[in-house]
């Protein structure tokens, strides 16, 4: 825990005898009630903290004149804790800080410290002595056999750091107390080397001399052959042995959970294993870790389903407006939960366009049938191991997403949001997308295998919620496990509900608001709707609204009270400024070549317009307005349908060889694309050739074919919405999507005429005047 009023002070650990340097690693075992909270809670939050060395026992209110003044940063690596109530720990030193203050806050000690500075005086000295250092460094660990790590000399050796150098070997070195924290504190990197070089010179000095008067010694004992030869033998080392107390502890707590039967073998196999390794090796550290995973994973622990549906119902209802498709799934799964007792999790992938609320409705569904809820994001995910955890032979080796977020939730049948399950990448370290598929498979996730837990784990009670916001990029064989929910684009109707139920009330409580009577009008909300955002959910809606609630306090904190408490569309225009978009209407004229084509983006339904004029020429079919190759193929379509039909249409059948054709569609920077403009555009050409104006109130959308079929379209409710926003009172739909009609709200269909469409003469007879 850090306080808040400065970013340099740290918790503060104070050790007897014991001098920590940077870049070395040292185990602690912590006895002390007040001690082991401020390391537990240290290493919870992932925090530093600040290790130093006392002069002597520290009284109840510590000063400064207690402590050495030079004391390192530190990281907790591991903590463990014991079956007696004390904890062991694995710190690693970062860097040297001067304590300036000693801080108290809650019964806690805390250090406010500044970085320590230290200097070389000469590159080249230190470096000598850097060189010197390590080559008596290795020759006093072999005279003293003492068994250094291969890696940390290579570290030292490779790395050009004079001070690593020495902070690394003193750590080694059997100096007191005083003289350690004499070279901790000395800021000159040369004169630690040269401490720490006369130290091994003379250590090594020392060993030689044993070594002599040693063979000294044999040669007048084998020449005077008297009795027995007594020989001084190297100590042999027993092997070390983990504490009891550890181990029955874990065997304890082994016996005592709750987990499957091979789960359980393998635990207490591992836990053998440990019982005959040295305390301190690396291996058994390992294990460790491992039987702490066994023994913190919900194997069999499982949290109710609420099975009251109208309970549930209601809970979405609270959290969303609309979303009924969802919202209709997870209450026949409550409702076959009820029927049947158990059934395995659902497995949905909610498919929409940013900001329509995907993420959140995971949360909502776990809070409506009770379960924890667990959310992993898959962004830029592109290693296999993430999902499937890496093999226990890697140094660091971890499980994977899946196994982590079950230990996190405490159960083993949570609500698992897989959030972006879209944007996975693949490279030479393998397909996550392919690692999911075991997971997601009803038929194989009762026995999931992650590579570093070795043992199956049943994720089958799983309630698995993937999110994306397009399929294309999720290969066909995931995309074939899971049950799609398509989520639209919320209407302006559902955006104005959205914001006045949800989004209004909660920016209103976080700019504290609640209790100042901020009411906005309906056409302010229209205004920022149309005029201040274009997207299909409301995530710069509310970006919009936080912006209006943030200069309303400003005006309140810097003159009083505001001068009104309703919002109008005037007073929108002037706190967000001039607005970004322009809002679709109908032109109120009618025009030759000139139709209203309806269009879906992913913000919505949009209000397309169709120009086409007629020149002199030599039968060129001119296409502009960055289209894409689909839109100008139904040009071409509609070219080919007038050309056929000329007769029909009063026109000279060798007209397209005198005549060049420029078809346009406004705002020529966005790229537009798909089959559904056909009609329009063939309308468009047809009114331009015949000089019959076409209606502005009437709009139309549909695919046409070289005979004049029309053929359905998609995201009808959205385009409907943009001809009900631009004013359009009539509306030709394929008859085919006469289905669709159903499921748009009757407030978009008021006063509106909808005419269904099977041929293109239908057409031309009602738009043409």
């Amino acid at each position: 825990m850090k306080i808040e009023t400065s970013e340099h002070v740290y918790p503060l650990l104070s050790l007897k005898d014991i001098v920590v340097f940077p870049h070395t690693i040292i185990p602690l075992l912590i006895e002390n009630e007040k001690v082991v909270q401020v390391v537990s809670s240290s290493f919870e939050a992932k925090e530093e903290i600040l290790v130093c060395c006392r002069k002597q026992f520290m009284p109840e209110e510590a000063s400064r004149d207690d402590i050495y003044q030079v004391g390192v940063c530190s990281t907790i690596l591991q903590l463990i804790r014991l079956s007696n109530g004390t904890i062991k720990v694995f710190i690693e030193g970062k860097s040297r800080q001067n304590i300036k203050n000693l801080l108290y806050q809650e019964d806690q000690l805390f250090a406010e410290a500044e970085p320590f500075i230290d200097f070389t005086v000469d590159d080249r000295d230190a470096e000598a002595l850097r060189r010197l250092t390590i080559e008596s460094f290795k020759e006093y660990c072999e005279l003293y056999a003492i068994d250094i790590p291969s890696e940390v000399i290579e570290k030292m050796e490779s790395r050009d750091d004079p001070g690593m150098v020495s902070d690394i070997v003193v750590s080694y070195t059997g100096l007191k107390t005083e003289k350690k924290q004499e070279i901790l504190e000395d800021n000159q990197i040369e004169s630690r080397l040269e401490h720490v070089y006369e130290y091994l010179q003379s250590e090594i000095e020392i060993a030689r001399i044993q070594a002599t008067m040693r063979e000294q010694v044999k040669q007048r004992a084998s020449a005077h052959k008297k009795g027995s030869i007594f020989e001084q033998a190297p100590p042999q080392r027993a092997p070390m042995e983990n504490t009891d107390d550890e181990v029955s502890s874990l065997e304890k707590q082994l016996k005592a959970k709750n987990m499957p039967a091979p789960a359980r073998e393998k635990a207490f196999a591992e836990l053998k294993r440990l019982q005959l390794m040295p305390p301190m090796s690396a291996e058994a550290t390992v294990i460790r870790s491992y039987i702490d995973w066994f023994l913190a994973l919900p194997w069999n622990d499982l949290s109710e389903d609420k099975k009251d549906i109208k309970l549930a119902h209601q809970i979405l209802e609270e959290d969303h407006y609309g979303l009924s498709k969802v919202k209709e799934r997870i209450l026949e799964y409550l409702a076959v939960q009820h029927m049947v007792g158990v059934s395995r999790g659902p497995i949905l992938c909610l498919v929409g366009p940013p900001g329509v609320g995907k993420t959140s409705l995971g949360r909502s569904i776990a809070r409506a049938v009770g379960r924890k809820f667990v959310r992993v994001s898959l962004g830029g995910v592109r290693d296999e191991a993430e999902i499937k955890g890496h093999r226990r032979t890697y140094i660091g080796a971890m499980p994977g997403k899946i196994i982590q977020g079950i230990r996190r939730a405490g159960t083993s049948n949570p609500v698992f949001l897989l959030d972006e399950v879209d944007k996975m990448s693949v490279d030479f370290r393998g397909d996550p997308s392919a690692a999911l598929l075991e997971a997601l498979d009803p038929e194989q996730n009762s026995a999931f295998g992650d590579h570093y837990m070795d043992v199956d784990y049943d994720v089958s009670r799983v309630m698995f919620v993937t999110t994306a916001n397009t399929t294309y990029s999720i290969p066909p064989p995931l995309l074939d496990r899971m049950e799609l929910i398509q989520l639209e684009g919320y209407t302006s109707y559902e955006k104005s509900k959205i914001t006045t139920r949800h989004i209004l009330p909660k920016q209103l409580k976080l700019h504290g608001l609640e209790d100042r009577g901020i009411v906005f009008s309906s056409k302010a909300l229209s205004a920022i709707i149309h005029e201040y955002t274009r997207e299909a959910g409301v995530r710069n809606m509310e970006k919009e609204i936080s912006s209006i609630c943030r200069k309303i306090v400003k005006g309140i904190v810097s003159g009083g009270a505001p001068s009104h408490t309703r919002i109008t569309k005037k007073k929108v225009g002037d706190l967000l400024g001039v607005p970004r978009f322009r809002r679709p209407v109908r032109d109120k004229k009618d025009y030759v070549g000139l139709a209203n084509g309806l269009a879906w983006t992913e913000a919505g339904g949009v209000l397309l317009t169709v120009e086409t004029t007629v020149m002199p020429g030599k039968g060129t079919l001119l296409l502009t307005g960055k289209m894409g190759d689909v839109m100008q193929e139904s040009a071409q379509a509609g070219m080919s349908y007038v050309r056929s039909r000329a007769k029909e249409f009063g026109l000279d059948a060798e007209f397209y060889n005198k005549l060049d054709i420029h078809i346009h569609i406004p705002e020529g920077a966005v790229p537009k694309d798909g089959p559904s403009a056909g009609i329009t555009m063939a309308t468009s050409i047809v009114s331009a050739l015949t000089c019959r104006s076409v209606k502005g109130r009437l709009a139309m959308t549909g695919e046409l074919t070289l005979g004049g079929r029309v053929l359905p379209v998609g995201g009808l409710k959205e385009k409907l919405l943009a001809a009900k926003e631009a004013g359009m009172e009539m509306v030709l739909v394929p008859i085919e999507n006469e289905k669709d009609l159903q499921e748009t709200p009757k407030d978009i269909l008021r006063g509106m005429q909808i005419h269904l469409v099977e041929h293109m003469d239908q057409i031309i007879a009602y738009a043409l005047n």
